[in-house]
């Protein structure tokens, strides 16, 4: 048996792990890190807001950049926010761990303070950060997504002038009255790259790959765009939800939750990159500091997770054709309200804001629907 010590010790080398792995090394800790496969290149497509992402990731990082992109839901609107795709391989690369030490191994039992991998080897730290992510468990609500990369050229039409589309609703994909809804996202991934894509915002279960391919070549198709069948292909699928949280042992102080395994995942999107980018600065703060202000839960944090939690809720119980209304109510919101319900993870006054605006916007059925949700939402912590 191997045994080890550090200021800190995280468990998980995806973004968000490596995020704050990372940054505990450039603010002078000792750090050790925990990872299956811990030199697994990335290759999933990562997107954010460019408001969100923290000054100190390099400009590289940033693959394409949308000034303006659109969203149809009863009709064509623009978002007055930038949005960007991140370069995956140089977000990696620049995420660096040079002063990191770097396990290969499955951890067993994780706790506030060791870290118990599967050949033995223990890690004692003084905090534990847990990155793990989300769990694939068609038990929890999930978001799914097929997509393909084409030249910028053949595309173009596609976007119809916009600089991206974020949401496309519109049903020439094939899918029948009455059957779960998908949406176009179409995005730069470079100059001469872009990513057709279409997706199953969340569902439990989420909608096949199968159908989602089906439906994004009726809808290209119908848009006269002819595949080769020769195209990159992505495939997603991950939950919205972290896991079910373990009861913990008598006496055991349970490590940070951090990434999507914590509240920094928005369960109405499936976005946590950026959040997880920009917090990881704050985990540091907090460590330097000796306290256990990075782990607590202040009441306008706790707020906004039981907030978002019902925007789930509501999301999964609307009924198809609802979907588009609800999220035209949403875009005709004031962007900083939007940006108070996308991105603000800490922000309970703007989140409640922005959903009690939104509410009378709504058709009487989605307005009926929501309210049913809230009668059948638990009052707990």
């Amino acid at each position: 048996m191997n045994d080890l010590s550090a200021d800190v010790a995280v468990v998980g080398l995806g973004p968000a792990g490596r995020a704050v792995a990372h940054r505990c090394a450039v603010a002078g800790l000792d750090v050790v890190a925990v990872d299956p496969h811990p030199a697994r290149r990335w290759t999933p497509t990562y997107s954010a807001w460019a408001d969100e992402l923290p000054s100190w990731l390099p400009e590289k990082a940033v693959a394409s950049i949308a000034r303006k992109p659109a969203v149809w839901t009863d009709r064509h609107r623009v978002i007055d926010r930038t949005y960007c795709v991140l370069d995956t391989p140089a977000l990696q690369s620049a995420l660096i761990l040079d002063s990191v030490r770097v396990l290969a191994g499955t951890a067993v039992d994780v706790t506030g303070s060791r870290v118990t991998t599967a050949d033995g080897t223990v890690v004692d730290a003084r905090h534990v950060v847990d990155a793990r992510g989300t769990r694939d468990s068609r038990d929890l609500a999930q978001q799914t997504a097929y997509g393909i990369v084409v030249e910028r050229q053949r595309a173009e039409p596609i976007l119809e002038g916009s600089d991206a589309w974020f949401m496309d609703w519109r049903t020439d994909n094939g899918a029948l009255p009455g059957e779960a809804p998908s949406f176009l996202y179409a995005v730069a991934l470079d100059d001469d790259r872009i990513l057709l894509e279409e997706t199953c915002l969340v569902g439990r279960p989420a909608l096949e790959l199968a159908i989602l391919r089906t439906r994004l070549h009726n809808r290209l198709a119908r848009r006269n765009l002819e595949t080769t069948g020769h195209e990159d292909v992505e495939r997603v699928r991950f939950s919205v939800e972290p896991p079910p949280r373990a009861r913990a042992d008598t006496g055991r102080r349970g490590p940070l939750l951090f990434g999507s395994r914590s509240n920094l995942m928005h369960p109405a999107t499936g976005y946590s990159v950026a959040a997880s980018l920009a917090a990881a600065d704050h985990v540091v703060e907090g460590f330097r500091g000796g306290s256990r202000s990075s782990r607590s839960r202040p009441v306008h944090i706790w707020t906004v997770q039981k907030l978002r939690n019902l925007g789930l809720r509501t999301a999964l119980s609307l009924e198809p054709d609802m979907v588009p209304q609800f999220f035209s109510s949403f875009f005709s919101l004031p962007v900083e309200l939007q940006r108070s319900y996308l991105s603000g993870h800490d922000d309970a006054v703007g989140t409640m804001t922005a959903m009690l605006k939104m509410f009378p916007t709504l058709p009487a059925s989605a307005r009926l629907a929501i309210a049913r949700t809230i009668v059948r939402t638990p009052v707990r912590g």
